[in-house]
C-alpha cells in the first residue's frame, strides 16, 4: 500500500477495519465482498459574455459496499466513513445473500503500483490561475473574428483519491487527477431576414496538471478551434442526402466508433444476450483491414487508470482484430460469470454507483493509406470532420450521428462546407464497409464523457482518416 496511504493516515483505517467490514458484508453469504472508498476534490469555472457565470469547489467522500451472490448484486453506500456507517452499509449489502457466513481472506495482496499520470494536483493550484485561463480563453476566442458574436468557456478539474478492497485478499489504490477546458462560440454575419448564425466547440484535457493547459494545449489553442468552426458554419450549405461514400476524419470521430460498436462490446450486455455481437467471438464483424482496442494504460489520457474501480489494473486489450471479434470488455462479475478474463473495464461514476463493463480509451489502429489518397479516391461523398450528438441502440447496433462539421468531396477534393449532417446507419455494418484505413491515428483532445445506466465516466476516444464505401446520409435534398 506505499502507492497511497491517504486513508489509512487521514481516517485511521486500518487493514483490520477492512477485515471487519468485509466480513460483515459476507455475514449472510455470498460468493464476494468488496470495498469501495473516495476522497473528491473539485472545482469548476464557467464564463459567459465575458462574466464570471460560477466558481465552486468543493469535497466528497464516501465509501460503497459490494456483495455478489451468484447473478445478484447488493449495494450500499455511505457519505459518512465513520466506522459505524460503513458496517450498516455493510450490512445492508449483505441482505442479498443467503447461506451461511462467509469469512474473508485475511491479509491483503496490494497490486503492483504504477503511475500514468502526475500526481500534481490541479486543484492545490489558486483558483485565480484557473480563472486567468477560463479568461485569456474568452479573449481568444472573441479575437480570431469580429463575427463571434457569443463565447462560453468553462474549465474543471478533481483530484480523486481510491481505495479498493475485496474479500479475496485484493487491494488497490490510487490518486487520479482529471481536467478539462471547454470553449463554445456562437457566430453571426447578416442582419434582418439575411441573418445567419452558426456555432463551434471544443474542449480537452486529460489526466494532467495544471501546466498543461499553459504549456501543452494552451487556453488559445481551444479558443481558436472552436472560434474557426463557428466561421466556417457561417457559409455551410444544406447537406445532399442519400446513399454515398463517407470519410471520416481522425481523432474525436472516434466517437461512431465508440458508440456504434464499444457500447456492444461491453461484456454484461453479451452476458445478456441483448448486444448485435452476442455469440460472435471469434466470427468476423469488421473488414479485414480494421483492428480495434480498447486501451487503458495511456499515459494522461483521460480514460486512462492505474487500476479500475474494481483495483484491477487497466489493460491493451484487442477487439477486433483484422475484422475478427476476439473478446468483450469485462469487470470481475462478468468474468465470473461468463468465464472470461478480467479486462480491467469496471468502472463507476462514484462510490454511490456500482461497478459495471466501461470502455476507456478506444481507438482503430492505423492502417497503410495516405490520407490525402483517401479524400482523392472518392468522386462524390461527405468528409466528417467533427461529430455532435448521436444516438444507438445497442441491441442492433442502428445509429445516428450528427456532424458538426463536414465537406462536400467533389472529384476528389474537399469543397464546400455542409450543415445539417448526419450520418444513419448500423454500427456492425458499417464496419464490413471501411475501405481504406488511413497511417494518421489521432485521439481525441480529452474531453469525452460516457453514459451508461445513468452514470458518466471520462474516456478517450480516436480513429486514423477511415473510408466508409456506403453509408446513408440525412440531409436536405437540394
Amino acid at each position: 500500500m506505499d502507492n497511497d496511504r491517504f486513508f489509512f493516515q487521514r481516517y485511521g483505517l486500518t487493514e483490520q477495519d477492512l477485515e471487519r467490514y468485509l466480513s460483515a458484508a459476507l455475514s449472510a453469504g455470498g460468493d464476494f465482498a468488496d470495498l469501495y472508498f473516495e476522497y473528491q476534490y473539485t472545482t469548476s469555472i464557467s464564463v459567459d459574455e465575458s462574466i464570471v457565470k460560477s466558481a465552486t469547489q468543493g469535497i466528497s467522500a464516501g465509501c460503497g459496499v459490494r456483495v455478489i451472490s451468484g447473478e445478484r448484486t447488493g449495494y450500499a453506500y455511505t457519505g459518512e466513513l465513520a466506522p459505524e456507517r460503513i458496517l450498516h452499509a455493510a450490512r445492508t449489502a449483505a441482505l442479498i445473500a443467503s447461506g451461511p457466513s462467509k469469512t474473508p481472506i485475511t491479509g491483503f495482496k496490494p497490486e503492483g503500483a504504477r503511475s500514468l499520470y502526475p500526481v500534481a494536483p490541479s486543484v492545490d493550484a489558486e483558483m485565480a490561475a484557473k480563472l486567468d485561463l477560463v479568461q485569456r480563453a474568452d479573449r481568444a476566442a472573441r479575437a480570431y473574428d469580429p463575427r463571434i458574436a457569443q463565447v462560453r468557456v468553462s474549465y474543471a478539474d478533481e483530484l480523486r483519491h481510491i481505495l479498493v478492497a475485496g474479500s479475496d485478499g485484493s487491494i488497490a489504490a490510487d490518486v487520479q487527477p482529471l481536467a478539462r477546458m471547454h470553449v463554445f462560440c456562437i457566430a453571426k454575419s447578416g442582419a434582418g431576414a439575411e441573418s445567419n448564425s452558426a456555432r463551434g466547440s471544443t474542449g480537452g484535457g486529460g489526466r494532467v496538471a495544471l501546466d498543461f493547459f499553459l504549456t501543452e494545449k494552451t487556453p488559445e489553442h481551444f479558443a481558436v478551434e472552436a472560434a474557426r468552426q463557428a466561421i466556417i458554419q457561417l457559409d455551410a450549405r444544406p447537406t445532399p442526402a442519400g446513399e454515398m461514400e463517407v470519410v471520416l476524419g481522425p481523432g474525436w470521430p472516434g466517437i461512431l466508433l465508440h458508440e456504434a460498436i464499444g457500447h456492444g462490446l461491453e461484456a454484461d450486455f453479451n452476458r445478456k444476450g441483448t448486444s448485435a455481437f452476442t455469440g460472435l467471438v471469434g466470427k468476423r464483424v469488421a473488414s479485414e483491414k480494421c483492428t480495434v482496442v480498447d486501451n487503458g494504460t495511456l499515459p494522461s489520457r483521460r480514460g486512462s487508470l492505474n487500476v479500475d474501480d474494481e483495483g484491477s489494473p487497466t489493460q491493451n486489450t484487442v477487439l477486433i482484430e483484422n475484422g475478427i471479434l476476439k473478446q468483450y470488455l469485462s469487470d470481475k462479475l462478468s468474468s465470473r460469470l461468463m468465464g472470461i478474463p478480467d479486462t480491467g473495464n469496471g468502472r463507476r461514476e462514484s462510490f454511490e454507483h456500482i461497478p459495471m463493463p466501461r470502455m476507456t480509451n478506444t481507438y482503430m489502429l492505423a492502417g497503410q493509406d495516405d490520407p490525402a489518397d483517401i479524400i482523392r479516391s472518392v468522386k462524390y461523398g461527405i468528409f466528417a470532420k467533427n461529430f455532435g450528438g448521436g444516438q444507438v441502440d445497442i441491441t442492433n447496433g442502428k445509429f445516428v450521428f450528427s456532424a458538426s462539421e463536414a465537406y462536400l468531396i467533389e472529384e476528389g477534393t474537399v469543397t464546400a462546407p455542409l450543415k445539417g449532417c448526419s450520418l444513419i446507419g448500423n454500427g456492425p455494418d458499417v464496419l464490413t464497409r471501411v475501405s481504406m484505413v488511413g497511417n494518421d491515428l489521432q485521439l481525441d483532445e480529452g474531453i469525452g464523457t460516457c453514459g451508461k445506466d445513468g452514470q458518466s465516466v471520462p474516456v478517450g476516444v480516436g480513429i486514423p482518416t477511415l473510408k466508409v464505401d456506403r453509408i446513408t446520409v440525412g440531409g436536405t435534398k437540394s
